[in-house]
């Protein structure tokens, strides 16, 4: 694999950004790993931090490079700061980065597939609600979505007090009936007739975030959605992330599965 860092300006955020990328890469005389590479473009999975971190977490906690070198997929980790995944203001807008600009970016700089059926989104905790987020807004694009521990939107708020992380999440009120509004987006989607996209969903059983990804499991199923559920023993914690990305990637339906 190719790992890439990337350093650009964003003219939604209106300042310099980075994320990091890895591409598929074919090597035959690589020791202890093998590269594989797809006929055509590779497929590419945007994967999402959570609020405490940032674009460089998981190549810090985890193996994504070696693991995603079995698929043969491009892996783009944008830095979206504590902003979950929202237009927090008029120029704060990460929403509008993460959805139309960076996907338009990347395809400009990398050479990638933008296939829908070759698109797909992951991410943990905040970043769970965010690549949720992009499937359910975005279907036309994104063919399914993992979803690690997530923090789901304004469910999170009936956990926590609403002033906490207001700055990002905002009240429930001010979400409603938007694009940050999960549930109402995922019912909407449902009833549109549209192709939905694919979920995995996990959670740690020790996790304080169990309860709310058990609703919104149940939720989605009821619509019609396709939802591969796993729990089992973990907290809010890398070595229950590090086990799940593993799993999303040998779920994720590509081409050559």
């Amino acid at each position: 694999m190719a790992f890439i860092k990337c350093d650009f300006f964003s003219d939604v955020l209106g300042f310099a950004t980075e994320i990091n990328v890895i591409l598929p890469e074919k090597a035959t005389r690589l020791i202890g790993m093998d590269g594989k590479v797809t006929e055509g473009l590779p497929p590419v999975l945007y994967l999402l931090h959570g609020m405490s971190d940032d674009h460089t977490i998981w190549m810090r906690r985890t193996s994504i490079e070696r693991y995603a070198s079995e698929y043969g997929i491009a892996v783009i980790m944008p830095n979206c700061l504590r902003s979950m995944y929202r237009n927090m203001n008029e120029q704060l807008r990460y929403w509008d980065f993460l959805s139309q600009e960076l996907p338009e970016v990347t395809h400009r700089f990398f050479k990638l597939s933008d296939q829908r059926e070759d698109t797909f989104a992951a991410g943990l905790s905040m970043g769970g609600y965010g690549a949720l987020k992009l499937a359910l807004n975005c279907p036309e694009k994104f063919a399914a979505a993992g979803i690690m521990s997530a923090a789901l939107g304004h469910l999170w708020l009936k956990a926590r007090s609403e002033s906490e992380f207001a700055f990002a999440v905002g009240s429930m009120e001010s979400i409603r009936h938007t694009e940050d509004d999960l549930p109402y987006v995922a019912e909407q989607l449902a009833e549109s007739g549209r192709e939905l996209p694919k979920i995995y969903q996990s959670c740690g059983t020790e996790d304080a975030f169990i309860t709310i990804n058990t609703e919104y499991r149940d939720m989605l199923k009821k619509l019609g959605y396709d939802v591969t559920w796993y729990q089992g023993p973990g907290t809010h914690c890398w070595e229950f992330w590090d086990s799940e990305i593993r799993k999303v990637l040998a779920w994720l339906p590509l081409k050559t599965h």
